[in-house]
Parts: C-alpha cells; structure tokens; sequence
C-alpha cells in the first residue's frame, strides 16, 4: 500500500507545482481542472500524512525498546501499544478513501420498476415498490416524476418508470437493481393460500446530453393516442410517443402527459440513460475478465430480495440481512438496508485493493 501512498503524494506535488506554472494560471479552464484534482485529493493527502507519522513513531518508540535506559522502555512500551492499536484504524480508513469514487453516485436516476411472474399480483407488488421508493424519496427530500406507465385495473402497475432527482439518488438505489420477490396471499385468492410473486427494478444513472450524441438519424418517432385501463385516460390527440432506437433496437414510449412535446422530452430522457448504462455495462464488461466477480453488477435477473408478509420478514440474499420490520421498509425506512449494502460492497472493494 506503501507505493500506491507515494505515487499519490507525487501526483499531488505535480499537481501543486502545476498551479504556480504561469501558462496554466493564465487558463481558466486549466487552472479550475487542476485546482479541482488537488482538492480532492487534500483529505487523502492528510490522512497519509497522519499514517506516516503513525509509522515514525512507532519507528521510534522500538528504538528506545532497543537502546534506552529503564524508565525511558516502560513509557515506549506503553506508547508503542498505542501506536500499534492506531495502525488498522488509520489503514482501514485509507483503504475506503483509496476506493476508486463512481462517478455517477451523484446522479440523478431513472427507475424502472415491471410485474415479473405473478399476474396481477405481481402489479400490485410494482405499485407498492414504487410508493416504498417514492417514501423513500421523500425522506431524503428527492423530487419523483413519473415518467410512464401501465396501470392495471386493480390499482397496480405493469410497468412504472419515474425520474428521482436529488443529491446521491444513485449512490443510495444503485443496490437496488434486480428481482425483488413478494410472498403473501393476494387480494384475489380465496382459498387463503400464500403465493410467490416478483417484480423487477432497473436503476439507471440519469444521463446528460453530454455523456453521449445520439443522432436523430437513428430515432424512429412514432405518434398515437394515448390509453389507459378501461379506458381511463384516453384522449382523441396524438400526443403519446414512441421511440425506437434504430441501432440497438431499444424502444421507449411515453403517454402520462397530453403534451407530445413533453411526452417526447420524457422518453428521450428514458432512452439516453438506457443507451448509458448499456455503454457503462459494456466497458464493465471489458474490464472484467470475469463478469461474475464483479461487486454490486446490479445483475437484473438476479433475485436480490424476498418480502414476506406473513412473517414480517424482509431479506436481501446477497448480504444475508434479515429484517422483521416489513411494514416500516414499504413506508420507505430503507436507510438500514441501504447501509448494509454500502458497507459490504465497500468492504468486496476494499479486498481487491490488497
């Protein structure tokens, strides 16, 4: 670790003596860039700073186990049981600090929530996934706007998919990506039997219109009346729009608003953060040689949590938590949770810096 320290102290002298360079104080651009990277990287500087001190020390304190008189030993002794006790707290905490950020934790994210295996129950489930994250939202004081839908006549949802806007939207849901499983007995069961429904939940890092061009050349943009169960919501305009992108074949339709123009704007917003993530998975991929080993992939096809209502029982299987506390986690109480699985990703990413 000792190397990877150094070559961080040196990027930081380079970037120091950078800022005094007359040419790079006379660009804007430059001087903003560099005086960025060097700030960032000023808490890590400091951490390292107290971590070699921590080493001279105790450096010092064996010396005087070696060479000093009596009294001088028994005040070594205790000093460097200190020291030594101070040593994995100070790594550990550069460990975390020496995990590589993503850059996207604070994005923006668009979810997309859509009824599995399970029929109507499994619509039922969408809508009650989509009020536990817009709860959730709530207390974090992020803003949600729907962005499509496909209401059943039940009250649940074939498919939602919402904007969550907000200061670490994705670094919080981005865990969240996955089969989640509900087991309960459904509102049309009579004969009292508990049944196993799942829904799936896509997280996609909101993407700027910067992050990638997409040529209207490769959009095919279709128009319709919008419609709704029952006829609920029909309107006689051709203000729904349908998207489809060319290259990928990917296809992205929006109807909630009697705007074209804002029905448009909203799948533009969905089809570029899909055509994101799908850039980001690919360069996930390439980099990885085993795609399998690769922390918090956010997998969508990986069964990642079960609801059980007759127990009150929440379970995330890839860390092993075990909440009987149901109620509160759909009301939005997901902070611990959430917790959980920050801590255990940072600490598989942790491993891979050893």
């Amino acid at each position: 670790m000792l190397d990877k320290l150094q070559s961080i102290e040196n990027k930081y002298t380079v970037l120091t003596d950078k800022l005094s360079d007359p040419e790079i104080v006379s660009s804007y651009d430059l001087l903003h860039k560099y005086a960025k990277e060097r700030a960032d990287l000023e808490p890590l500087i400091t951490k390292i700073s107290e971590y070699r001190k921590l080493l001279d020390d105790i450096e010092g304190a064996e010396s005087i186990l070696k060479e000093g008189d009596k009294d001088l030993k028994e005040l070594a002794k205790e000093e460097l049981d200190t020291l030594r006790a101070g040593v994995p707290v100070v790594e550990h905490d550069l460990k975390m600090m020496l995990i590589p950020k993503d850059p996207r934790d604070d994005r923006n994210v668009v979810i997309e929530i859509r009824a599995g295996t399970g029929g109507e129950e499994a619509a039922l489930f969408v809508s009650d996934l989509f009020k536990m994250y817009s709860k959730y939202a709530e207390l974090m004081r992020w803003t949600v706007e729907i962005l499509d839908s496909s209401p059943t006549g039940l009250g649940g949802y074939k498919e939602i998919i919402a904007n969550i806007s907000g200061k670490g939207a994705y670094s919080k849901l981005k865990y969240e990506r996955g089969v989640h499983r509900v087991q309960r007995v459904p509102v049309t069961e009579t004969s009292g039997r508990v049944h196993t429904s799942a829904s799936t939940v896509a997280v996609l890092p909101e993407a700027e219109e910067f992050d990638l061009k997409i040529a209207e050349s490769d959009l095919r943009i279709d128009t319709y009346c919008s419609s709704g169960p029952g006829g609920q919501g029909v309107n006689t305009t051709y203000s729904a729009v349908r998207i489809v992108h060319v290259p990928t074949g990917l296809i992205v339709q929006c109807q909630d608003e009697r705007s074209q123009i804002k029905n448009k704007a909203k799948a533009m917003k969905v089809l570029r953060s899909r055509l994101y993530d799908l850039e980001i998975e690919k360069l996930e991929k390439e980099r990885s040689d085993n795609r399998k080993t690769q922390v918090g992939s956010g997998d969508r096809s990986e069964r990642i949590r079960t609801y059980n209502f007759p127990q009150n029982r929440v379970s995330d299987h890839r860390i092993g938590l075990t909440l009987h506390k149901l109620e509160q986690v759909l009301e939005g109480d997901l902070n611990e949770i959430i917790d959980n699985l920050t801590t255990h990703f940072q600490a598989e990413k942790i491993k891979k810096l050893q």
